[in-house]
């Protein structure tokens, strides 16, 4: 498996992978616990290029305040939004 995470595209369905191949349930302990740590990796790393993408829309969203990111992009699960 390959360490270094190229897009935030690619991380997702990396971690889509993951998650699949975790919920199927064939795998010992050990592998589990290597891809649980990758998807991790893949979860922060995805995680912060949202938060990266947030400050740009909100900087680009200027008109002399700074403007909120729209809702969808702010929500997270715990707040009642998507994961």
């Amino acid at each position: 498996m390959e360490n270094k995470i190229k897009d935030f595209e690619s991380a997702i369905g990396e971690l889509e992978t993951i998650v699949k191949t975790l919920e199927a349930g064939d795998l010992s302990l050990e592998q589990s616990l290597q891809l649980f740590e990758r998807g991790v990796e893949l979860s922060r790393f995805c995680h912060t290029r949202l938060e990266d993408a947030e400050r740009r829309i909100e900087i680009l969203s200027q008109s002399g305040e700074r403007e909120a990111a729209p809702e969808t992009l702010t929500l997270s699960p715990e707040d009642g939004g998507e994961a």
